[in-house]
Order: C-alpha cells, then sequence, then structure tokens
C-alpha cells in the first residue's frame, strides 16, 4: 500500500469528485478494470470523493459514461504538477536548486560546536583544547578525526575522566564527564568541621578525626556542627626539680586547641514529604496520530509554500516547526530558510477516574514527587501515605507522602583557625 501510494505521487495523481445515481457500480467497475482508487470518501447521497494516479484519469471517463456518472478533478498532487509550477517559476526553480545545492555544501562543514557535562571547566577552556586537535567552527566534517579530539582533551586536561565527540549535522557536541573529588581532596590541608547539610535525628556517630559535638538521640538544624576540626587539650606545665615556695599552688592545667581536617560518618533519620493531587473527572488532550505537514522556503519577508497546506486543518493541534538557514560568510547574512512546519492533531477527551482511580493517581503522583528528592544512598525504612482532607467534599482528592531514611548527612566546611581560637 505504501509502495503504491510512493509510486502515486512520482507519477503524479489526483482527486476527483464522482457525481451519479450508481455511484458503487462506477468503483466496482474501476477496480475490476485494474484501476486503483484511495481515499474514497462519501460525501452525500450522489457524490463521492476518490484519488486516482493521472494516467487512470483517461479510461474512468469510458465507465463514467457506462454508469451514466460524471467527475471533476478538484485537485492535482504529486512531482509532475511540482514540476509544472516550476517550469512557470523559472527563477524560483533555480533559486531552490540553487538553496539546496548550497545547504548540502555548507552542512558538509562543522559551523556550531556545543559543550556538555562541564561543570568546573569552561566551555572556552574545552573548546582551545579541541581547536588545537583540528576541532574548530568551519572545518570540513571529512577532516574532523572525533577520536583524536577526545584523546586530546583526556591527555591536556587531567580533570577530564571521559569525553566523546559526536557529529550531527552542523554541530558537533562535545560530552565531558569531570572527575568528582572527595571532598579530602578539594580541601585538602585546611582545617575543617563536618555539619549538618539537612536536619535530622541523630542515629549513629563514627569519628575518625575530629571530636564528636552531638550524639546519638540529637535533633540537629543544618549547619550544626557534628564532628569538630578544633581538639581542645588539656596540657600540664612540666614540673620542675625546686621546690614550690610555701602557700603556691602547683600550676592549673592549660587548655590547647589543636586544629584538624575532621573526618567521620554521621548517620541520622531524615524524613521528606511529598504532595500529588488529582481531579475525580478531568478533560485531557492527546495526540490523534494524524498530522500534516508544509514545507515553506521563505525569503527575506516573503514565503512560499512548496507542499503542505498554508494553516493547520485541525481544531486543536500541537505546531512544531525545524528551520534550516544559511550561516553567516563573512559577517553577510544569506535571508534564506528551509521551514517545516508539522499540525499534529489533537483531540481532547473526558476521562472519568472515579474516587479509587483519583486516589491511586494521586498516591503515585506524591510517591514520584518525595521520590525525587531521596539522595543517593540513603537507605528508606518506612513509606506512608495519608489522603489530606480539607472539611467539605470536592471533585478532587488530596494525598501525602512520607518517606523515613537513614543517611550520612555531614558536610565538610572549611575554616580557618585564629589566634583567637587558639586561646
Amino acid at each position: 500500500m505504501v509502495l503504491l501510494r510512493l509510486f502515486s505521487f512520482l507519477l503524479g495523481h489526483v482527486s476527483l469528485v464522482v457525481r451519479g445515481e450508481f455511484l458503487e457500480k462506477f468503483v466496482n467497475m474501476a477496480a475490476s478494470r485494474g484501476i486503483y482508487l484511495w481515499d474514497i470518501t462519501r460525501l452525500s447521497n450522489d457524490r463521492v470523493r476518490v484519488r486516482v494516479r493521472i494516467s487512470d484519469v483517461r479510461p474512468l471517463r469510458h465507465i463514467a459514461r457506462a454508469t451514466k456518472s460524471c467527475f471533476k478533478i478538484v485537485e492535482r498532487r504529486g512531482m509532475p504538477f511540482m514540476i509544472n509550477r516550476m517550469k512557470k517559476r523559472k527563477l524560483l526553480a533555480i533559486g531552490g536548486v540553487f538553496f539546496l545545492v548550497t545547504l548540502y555544501f555548507l552542512s558538509s562543514f562543522v559551523w556550531f560546536i556545543n559543550v556538555t557535562g562541564n561543570d568546573k571547566l569552561s566551555d572556552a577552556e574545552i573548546k582551545k583544547i579541541a581547536a588545537e586537535a583540528g576541532l574548530r567552527p568551519g572545518v570540513a566534517k571529512w577532516d574532523l578525526d572525533a577520536k583524536q579530539v577526545e584523546r586530546n582533551l583526556r591527555e591536556k586536561i587531567p580533570s577530564v575522566a571521559w569525553a566523546g565527540v559526536y557529529v550531527k549535522g552542523t554541530r558537533v557536541t562535545i560530552e565531558i564527564a569531570e572527575r568528582k573529588l572527595m571532598q579530602e581532596d578539594l580541601h585538602k590541608g585546611e582545617a575543617a568541621h563536618i555539619v549538618a547539610g539537612k536536619a535530622g535525628l541523630i542515629k549513629e556517630v563514627l569519628v575518625l578525626n575530629g571530636q564528636a559535638m552531638v550524639k546519638e538521640g540529637d535533633t540537629v538544624l543544618p549547619g550544626s556542627i557534628l564532628i569538630s576540626g578544633e581538639i581542645k587539650e588539656e596540657m600540664i606545665p612540666e614540673e620542675t626539680n625546686q621546690p614550690l615556695p610555701r602557700g603556691q599552688e602547683p600550676p592549673e592545667p592549660q587548655t590547647v586547641s589543636r586544629f584538624v581536617q575532621a573526618k567521620g560518618i554521621v548517620r541520622a533519620r531524615v524524613w521528606y514529604e511529598g504532595y500529588g493531587e488529582c481531579r475525580i473527572s478531568e478533560t485531557l488532550e492527546k495526540l490523534s496520530g494524524q498530522q500534516k505537514t508544509s514545507v515553506r522556503i521563505k525569503f527575506g519577508t516573503k514565503e512560499i509554500i512548496i507542499s503542505g497546506p498554508g494553516e493547520s486543518p485541525y481544531r486543536y493541534y500541537e505546531e512544531k516547526q525545524t528551520v534550516k538557514s544559511l550561516p553567516r560568510w563573512r559577517n553577510i547574512v544569506i535571508p534564506v530558510e528551509l521551514r517545516t512546519v508539522h499540525y499534529l492533531e489533537k483531540i481532547k477527551e473526558r476521562v472519568h477516574y472515579g474516587r479509587e482511580g483519583a486516589k491511586r493517581i494521586a498516591e503515585q503522583k506524591a510517591m514520584e514527587e518525595v521520590n525525587a528528592k531521596l539522595p543517593e544512598g540513603a537507605k528508606v525504612i518506612e513509606r506512608r501515605l495519608e489522603q489530606v482532607n480539607i472539611g467539605r467534599e470536592e471533585e478532587l482528592v488530596r494525598m501525602k507522602a512520607f518517606v523515613e531514611t537513614v543517611e550520612d548527612i555531614g558536610i565538610m566546611k572549611p575554616f580557618k583557625a585564629t589566634e583567637e581560637d587558639n586561646d
């Protein structure tokens, strides 16, 4: 079926409106003589619309006379008609061919370079290293060695763990994965506390270096010091061999602070909350699967439709378009664009979930929201759902989700040790 329609487009086809009392006989006789009709649509009791190839229009005249029918051509489509229109507009045809040839030639070069995945590294730094390996705007794609660019990025930038170069059209995307440094590496040699990154109830404290400031059962807020990098120690002055004068007390121990980079694990119970709601009945929009495509060439402010409709044939629709334009050449802008517009039909549908169905959807939304908040590595120990009642009946179901986890809430916070701290 698809091949037949493609063949019909290449040879050209027309839409006919056939009028008569014996339309079924007209269609049957055409089929019996090997004339392929498609998109048959009845317009009224005595009218029907069909599509047929150009070569089959003349034989249909004999069938129309035999069935006492008549037909009229209402639409012409296909390659032959497009060529005829182009012949009448020679300058347009020449311009279109020139545009396509130029577009194909320019699409063989790299014009845009994007960098993704970088956090600490700047785009300019990455593009500079890539340029040393031959990747720069204006380079021909056949001269580009993507593997060499990837190797150059990994060798010249130590913080790059992985690099990928992807070519799509005139655009090249450089994807970077930076090495994730541990907090100790980022603040190596600095004095630092371990503080709470979020509120919670302390469940376990393991000190590797530093002094614990909390214990199991304590409640902490974000920013509270969990393990201090300031260790206070008591030092007793050295004793001398000389006896102390009568009535003089021995010297008291002195408190001295020592500053370190705190290390350890502090696990706490943390609670998260999510919310979801769903109406018992609602109107949804969804794509029907039908679409129409319009291809246009724009010269400056003028636009010429090559194929497809000038506007959407649907009442409800979603519009998507792609624009291809010629890049700047020596600061000269060529005002030519090729626009492809897709009209996607939408249909509205009234859906009734019922109170139980709406409750399940609201529960799912609430859990999705709370799960998005959970950090990697958190141990979930309880999940709970509650329905929210506002005191009156409504066409809406509201749900809350509660999740309790046990997780390491400590983050490193450097500080500067001063003389006042030593005092």
